[in-house]
This record gives C-alpha cells, structure tokens and sequence, in this order.
C-alpha cells in the first residue's frame, strides 16, 4: 500500500516562492524514479517534475526554469522548489512514481495533495 503525504503549499503571491514536500511509504522510494504532478479546477493532472533514483531531472516546459525536483533517499522525501510563481500555476500539486512505474505497478493511490494559490 503506497502512503503519499504532501505539504508545502498555500497562498502566495505571483512572483513569489514555495517549496513542497512529499513523504512517501509503501514503496522502495530510493529505487524508483518520482514525480510531483498537479491538477488545476476544470483540468486533468499532469506531470510537471520527475527525478530518477540517481537524480537525472526532467520538467514540463511550462515550468523550466522555476521549478527544481530534488529528493533525499535516507528520508524518502522528495521536494519541489516553485520560484517565480505564475497564476496559472495555481492547482493541487500530488507527489508519485513516475508515471511508468505507475503504470508498471498499477498504483493506484495518491495522496490528498497540497493547495498552492498564486495570486495578488
């Protein structure tokens, strides 16, 4: 059973920074690639970060550039560091496998997700 747990987000205004956190159980953290995704009203999830066990990073273009993935294998954390905060990057932002291990797995869970609100 994967166990998902994020926290980090709030209101901030554009322009501004925030960092998420993702604590995650259930699963051989250090072993498989992770990804922070969000989900804006109205909208599908998608993946905006990924990192591979080793750290190799990948990002959504509309974030490259502000955002930055990092992960602490000892702690089975994963972060998101959001600079330069847009108002379109207002959503619930979920932390997971990527979405191969997803798949491969078939995880099925995810956690409740942090808020972030971008706006004056």
């Amino acid at each position: 059973q994967v166990q998902l747990v994020e926290s980090g987000g709030g209101l901030v205004q554009p322009g501004g920074s925030l960092r998420l956190s993702c604590v995650a159980s259930g699963i051989i953290f250090s072993l498989n690639p992770m990804g922070w995704y969000r989900q804006a009203p109205g909208k599908q999830r998608e993946l905006v970060a990924s990192i591979s066990s080793g750290g190799r990073t990948n990002y959504a273009d509309s974030v490259k550039g502000r955002f930055t993935i990092s992960r602490d294998n000892a702690k089975n954390t994963m972060y998101l560091q959001m600079n330069s905060l847009k108002p379109e990057d207002s959503a619930v932002y979920y932390c997971n496998a990527d979405p191969v291990v997803i798949r491969n797995y078939g995880i099925t869970s995810w956690g409740k997700g942090t808020l972030v609100t971008v706006s004056s």
